[in-house]
């Protein structure tokens, strides 16, 4: 039997949540951007419910997590020192416009990728190249002005990164899910949120807990993200050593294969869509991944790094980002849907309920 290090055996975990996560994601096609065009135009509101549930049990199963394993989640890059919420806010902005124009946050991407949507690896790509220029390129040098801007870092030390009141979060999110879902008994239709949400608490765990005793490579604490990850991903494989591989690309790794395995048993999101055929699918990839890249790493996060593990940690500036991305993403969808530019291939709807509307 092969004797793992720590690391590897981390990796490989990772893998593992990321297969499952892919996999979830594909069967039920987990979407926080498409939750929101859901609901714009065919007011559905069954994968906003699933959203908000995963977050909700993000946030109680991290904090039993963190609470039995003593994992201190503010060593995580959730509360960084020096916190800018002007960058976040700006960063939440461009994301959210970014989602939409390109159909789809960088997770969406991922799943719309492996089940056979060509289109989304060019997302991919720009959100990846993006997400390292602003990090550590080009662009770093443009936005460093803002993020690290005395005056705007002295205002975010006013309010300084909270830790927020769980029972006042948790309850605000229920009273959110109970007006979604409108009858309680549709809750246990929501198992993907339920699972996706265990999967978030789950990473804190090997990354907080067996990350730990790890003595070869230094094991970062943190969960699920991909903005930043799929940057490292493209970096791997263009200048490979086997020693650049960590927790974060093994998951991402993981969530493609999970989603691609899944699509060949569900077939019906096997990509044959013809909504929006005449628009340049191309262009408003590249546009909207630039700026989920630049975005993403703005504002620590994406829709998942932020709105799933950000907020699982009750981070103040996570809820500050989701809130960014949210509003700019509502007000971008509406835009393009008042244009007839918001594409709808699938339609996602409770099975106790008769559809209005017409596609």
């Amino acid at each position: 039997m092969p004797d793992f290090e720590i690391y590897e055996i981390i990796n490989i975990l990772g893998l593992i949540i990321g297969l499952t996560f892919g996999m979830i994601a594909q069967k039920k096609q987990f979407c926080f951007s498409g939750s929101i065009k859901d609901y714009i135009l065919t007011k559905s509101t069954m994968r906003g419910s699933s959203v908000i549930m995963a977050i909700i049990v993000a946030i109680i199963s991290t904090t039993l997590v963190s609470t039995y394993y003593e994992i201190d989640l503010t060593e995580s890059n959730y509360y960084r020192e020096n916190i800018n919420y002007f960058s976040i806010i700006i960063g939440g902005l461009l994301f959210g416009t970014g989602m939409m124009l390109a159909d789809g946050c960088s997770n969406r991407h991922l799943i719309k990728f492996a089940q056979g949507d060509s289109n989304s690896l060019i997302a991919l790509v720009f959100i990846g190249i993006f997400a390292f220029a602003t990090a550590k390129g080009f662009l770093n040098g443009f936005f460093s002005p803002i993020i690290n801007n005395p005056t705007l870092l002295e205002w975010s030390a006013l309010l300084g990164n909270i830790t927020m009141n769980i029972y006042l979060v948790v309850g605000i999110l229920f009273i959110i899910l109970l007006f979604l879902i409108k009858k309680v008994q549709r809750i246990f239709s929501l198992w993907d949120g339920v699972l996706v949400g265990l999967l978030v608490s789950v990473a804190w765990g090997v990354t907080g807990v067996i990350g730990e005793e790890s003595i070869e490579r230094i094991v970062n604490l943190e969960a699920i993200s991909f903005v930043y990850p799929t940057a490292q991903t493209i970096d791997l494989f263009s200048n490979y050593q086997v020693n650049n591989l960590s927790f974060p690309i093994s998951l991402l790794l993981g969530v493609l294969l999970g989603a691609f395995f899944m699509s060949k048993i569900n077939r019906k999101y096997s990509f044959g869509c013809t909504s929006g055929q005449g628009e340049d699918k191309a262009k408003f990839n590249m546009i909207g991944g630039a700026l989920m890249g630049t975005g993403g790493v703005l504002s620590i996060g994406c829709t998942v790094g932020q709105g799933l593990t950000g907020l699982s940690t009750l981070a103040f500036a996570s809820a500050v980002a989701i809130i960014s991305i949210f509003i700019s993403g509502t007000i971008t969808a509406l835009l393009l849907n008042r244009k007839n530019k918001l594409p709808m291939c699938f339609i996602f709807e409770w099975k106790d309920n008769t559809p209005d509307y017409q596609i």
